[in-house]
């Protein structure tokens, strides 16, 4: 049966909705019976019964805050189960055994660097920075230089004093400050790996800042040149009261304090300043305004050894009593170099590389002591500078020929360190008399070691496993064991089982010759003569000079430590120099840090190499 849709369409209608009212009162009858045997859930009831009483939720008044009782509980029992476990954890750890990996003790030469480089700040002069860390000294020659009317200079104070006196001998402490910025500059990341870095550039920079006050450094050119401060000349036997003749503490001077200068003559004396200056200047090449002021004054200095020839001791019977110079071509050569490095100025280059200016110096001579490198001779310093030139670099025609030479030669010279070739004796405890027996022999072995270990590194940064000595072919292995073999002598291994370096190993010099450090600090000032019995005194001195490295044993390992044989006790700048630069070089394993290979080369330009000339054209 069809219907009417009132939405549209056919409405069909079931023919059981036809069924009588009777048939349908039963089927809801037997639906209420099948609803009331099943429970009915919670949503059910409500619709029925409506809402029923709901259960109260427990807090916890903490003060400040009420939170469920049921979070707190959580919270604290997760605190407790964390905290236990913590415990746990800990005791666990503290308990096991562990393997502690300590960083290893440093080396000797480490140990030895640190106080080598202590020693220059008890030779300071003039006013002492606050953190000089020497207790027995003081302000100290504060009118040097000073009231002088009509000179070059406004005053001379600052510097170091040279050795166990109080001169201060401009030659020498030049030949130290160079040392020191060649040491810096090729091994920059050591000094910076023991915390030393910022020490040995106060030191280097407490000697320029005092050079720069020895002539007109602001000038182009100059006529004049200091030489020396203080006096030494007892000769004739003067009692004049002078830095020799007198006994005193730098701090409690009262006698006058002459300044020797040059006019012209002094080559060799202005060369080696203007290398300490010009070496300097990369130093402190991050300190753009003073290192251009170093360069400025290395020219200047340069400019007037090259144009008024001489040697700055000839005619000066003190000076060459004490540091007599041989000759001034070796510093025009290590002067030239380090300028030239300084400022990259092809000129400096072309200058030292000429033939004639290496055989003046002496590069083909020979001799007992060629090889020699110390304050007075720096050609086998100046001969290894070129050829880092030549190994890193190859700058090519017109320099190779002469650079070569060098090469060669600085390769003659390192073989001439090797026992094999009995070039130098060597006493039987090992030391090379590399001044054949003569007194104060340490500074030269330390020199040589230095050398030895830098052209060693020198060919290791080259990937050149090593050199030969005529048909022999040598690792450079052999080179730094040479140069250890002359440093672990002077720090204990010798026959006498002592080192002679103040203050390093429980054994070393105590009658040191030092005026300072002989003398107590004990407010009590010692006039010129009243310094005499302590010089005198036999017992040891009672300030120790930490880091000094005493002028030697003689040729027979003999060592006398006596305080007014100055042959044996006495420390000097130029010694304590060259042995900071060995000790450096050797310090850390060989692969801790080698060489710094560009830093001395930021100034030099690129090198294009011109082309030789074409040969001669052929005729029959």
């Amino acid at each position: 049966m069809y219907g009417r849709d009132p939405w549209g369409g056919p409405l069909e209608i079931n023919a059981a909705d036809s069924a009588t009212d009777d048939d349908r009162s039963r089927n809801l009858q037997d639906l209420d019976r099948a609803a009331l045997s099943r429970p009915l859930d919670e949503t059910q009831q409500s619709w029925l019964l409506g809402p029923t009483e709901q259960k109260k939720k427990k807090y916890v008044d903490l003060g400040c805050i009420i939170v469920s009782r049921k979070i707190f509980v959580w919270t604290v029992g997760t605190i407790l189960a964390a905290g236990f476990l913590a415990g746990f954890i800990t005791l666990i750890v503290k308990t096991v055994p562990r393997h502690h990996h300590k960083h290893p003790p440093p080396d000797n030469y480490t140990v030895a660097l640190h106080k080598a480089l202590m020693f220059f700040n008890a030779q300071k002069s003039g006013k002492l920075p606050k953190h000089n860390n020497v207790s027995w000294r003081g302000n100290s020659g504060l009118q040097d230089g000073k009231g002088t009317s009509g000179s070059f200079y406004k005053d001379l104070v600052g510097g170091y004093y040279d050795a166990g006196d109080t001169i201060k001998f401009n030659f020498p402490m030049s030949f130290a400050m160079t040392m020191l910025s060649w040491s810096v500059i090729e091994y920059s990341a050591k000094y910076e790996a023991v915390g030393e870095l910022n020490h040995v550039k106060e030191i280097i920079k407490w000697g320029t800042d005092y050079f720069l006050k020895n002539f007109n450094s602001t000038a182009d050119s100059i006529d004049s040149l200091v030489t020396q401060v203080g006096s030494g000349d007892t000769s004739e036997g003067s009692t004049t009261p002078n830095d020799h003749y007198c006994w005193m503490r730098p701090e409690d001077i009262d006698y006058e304090r002459p300044v020797s200068t040059c006019n012209g003559g002094c080559s060799d004396l202005a060369a080696e300043m203007a290398a300490a200056l010009a070496s300097a200047s990369i130093v402190f090449k991050d300190n753009k305004a003073y290192s251009q002021k170093l360069v400025h004054g290395a020219k200047t200095l340069y400019q007037f050894a090259r144009g008024r020839r001489g040697r700055y001791s000839a005619g000066n019977a003190e000076v060459s009593k004490f540091y007599n110079s041989s000759m001034y071509w070796d510093e025009f050569i290590w002067g030239g170099a380090w300028l030239y490095y300084a400022t990259g100025n092809n000129t400096y280059l072309e200058l030292i590389t000429k033939p004639t200016m290496a055989k003046h110096a002496g590069a083909f001579w020979g001799g007992s002591y060629y090889g020699v490198f110390s304050w007075d001779n720096k050609l086998a310093g100046a001969q290894l500078l070129l050829s880092r030139l030549r190994l890193f670099l190859s700058p090519g025609y017109p320099y190779e020929e002469i650079l070569r030479t060098f090469h060669n030669q600085t390769s003659i010279v390192m073989c001439s360190y090797l026992p094999y070739f009995n070039k130098f004796n060597r006493t039987r405890g090992g030391l090379i008399e590399l001044n054949h027996g003569d007194p104060q022999p340490l500074q030269y072995a330390v020199n040589a070691a230095f050398l030895a270990t830098l052209y060693s590194d020198y060919l290791d940064a080259a990937d050149t496993p090593g050199w030969y000595c005529g048909p022999n072919f040598y690792s450079t292995d052999v080179l730094r064991e040479f140069a250890k073999t002359q440093i672990d002598y002077i720090l204990g291994k010798n026959p006498r089982k002592m080192s002679y370096v103040v203050g390093f190993g429980d054994r070393y010099p105590k009658h040191v010759h030092h005026r300072g450090a002989s003398i107590p600090k004990n407010k009590v000032r010692y006039n010129c003569k009243g310094g005499w019995k302590w010089r005198d005194s036999k017992n040891p001195n009672p300030n120790t000079i930490v880091g000094a490295m005493v002028a030697g044993p003689d040729k027979r390992d003999g060592f006398h430590d006596i305080r007014t044989n100055y042959n044996y006790t006495e420390p000097t700048l130029a010694g304590n120099a060259g042995l900071v630069a060995a000790l450096v070089a050797l310090s850390g394993d060989k692969d801790s840090g080698s060489i710094d290979k560009n830093t001395i080369f930021s100034a030099v330009p690129p090198m294009f190499p011109t082309p030789p000339p074409p040969p001669a054209p052929w005729r029959p």
